[in-house]
């Protein structure tokens, strides 16, 4: 989210934006409420409400909007009704709130947006759907999800989920450029100087070279955390787990045989009080190189954060 409004700040130099916004849906849809696509004056946009024909009625709509300034309520059909308008088939409906985000009144509501993002702090967009009020922040009574009261939309502003990824080794270079794509900030920590570097890891947000025992002051204070154990043997696991079991991670995922997942528990089972774990990690797709199961990986941190089955959708259509 962060990285959109850095892009929605950076157009905003330069010219007007539409920012087109999911405001509701009915039916299935392919984009959530709170989904959003900026248009700039210079015909580039950023971001995305589903694509297709749906998305380019928007996007013709937006430019009227870059003209003329005045605010826009579209209705996407995606019903696939022959006695409407039809932008696609997928079964449902969505409308989307166009608006013109230009100026320094702008610009100013959009670093605000920013700095709470990056600090963590709480905070919500919200929207009134009307030409005459302009979107502001709120500080209080901030909801878990967008939601449309009193034709005004409510967006929190949520904080990326944290994946910490313990081990630093060739699963976890394209782990972290995949879970960066899918929203995840990402920890790494591996206590080889060599292995848990900057410059190996790019896309995350902070490198931990150093002793998992050193680590806990780093994770205790994130909300939402999702672990995943791609270290180089048992005895790390082992490690990493007894640092690990009093933390209260949405997801914790072990990597490694059924051999090497027993012989981890049977070494903990005295302790007591282990999470769940995820272990063998991911989903079974067959993966077998290190790209494959961090694809395998990263489905799974999905299916756990939206509460997804890990069926292949054409099993749920039969």
């Amino acid at each position: 989210m962060v990285e959109f409004y850095q892009q929605l700040a950076a157009a905003l130099k330069q010219g007007g934006v539409v920012l087109a916004t999911v405001t509701s849906t009915k039916g299935s849809v392919p984009r959530e409420v709170g989904a959003k696509m900026m248009i700039c004056a210079d015909g580039k946009t950023y971001g995305t409400i589903g694509g297709g024909a749906g998305e380019a009625k928007v996007y013709q709509q937006a430019l009227q909007v870059l003209q003329n300034g005045e605010k826009q309520l579209v209705e996407i059909d995606l019903s696939g009704a022959p006695h409407r308008e039809i932008q696609g088939v997928c079964g449902g409906t969505m409308l989307v709130w166009l608006e013109l985000w230009s100026g320094d009144a702008s610009l100013s509501l959009v670093n605000e947006i920013i700095d709470k993002l990056t600090s963590g702090q709480p905070g919500a967009i919200i929207t009134p759907l009307n030409i005459n009020a302009k979107p502001y922040l709120e500080t209080a009574n901030i909801p878990e999800l967008p939601q449309l009261k009193n034709h005004t939309l409510i967006e929190p502003l949520l904080t990326p989920p944290t994946l910490l990824i313990i081990g630093a080794g060739h699963i976890a270079i394209p782990l972290v450029k995949m879970a960066k794509i899918a929203g995840f900030k990402i920890i790494i920590q591996d206590d080889r100087l060599d292995f848990a570097t900057p410059e190996r890891f790019p896309d995350a947000s902070l490198v931990l070279a150093k002793p998992i025992t050193s680590i806990l002051e780093n994770i205790q204070q994130i909300s939402n955390l999702y672990i995943a154990l791609v270290t180089r043997g048992y005895l790390q696991d082992v490690s990493a787990l007894e640092i690990l079991k009093h933390c209260h991670a949405q997801y914790i995922g072990m990597v490694g045989s059924k051999k090497r997942v027993d012989t981890v528990y049977k070494i903990l089972q005295y302790q007591g009080n282990l999470p769940r774990i995820y272990a063998p990690i991911g989903l079974d797709i067959g993966a077998l190189t290190p790209e494959e199961i961090a694809v395998s990986i990263c489905a799974e941190l999905i299916k756990v954060r939206r509460g997804g089955t890990g069926r292949s959708l054409s099993e749920n259509i039969l």
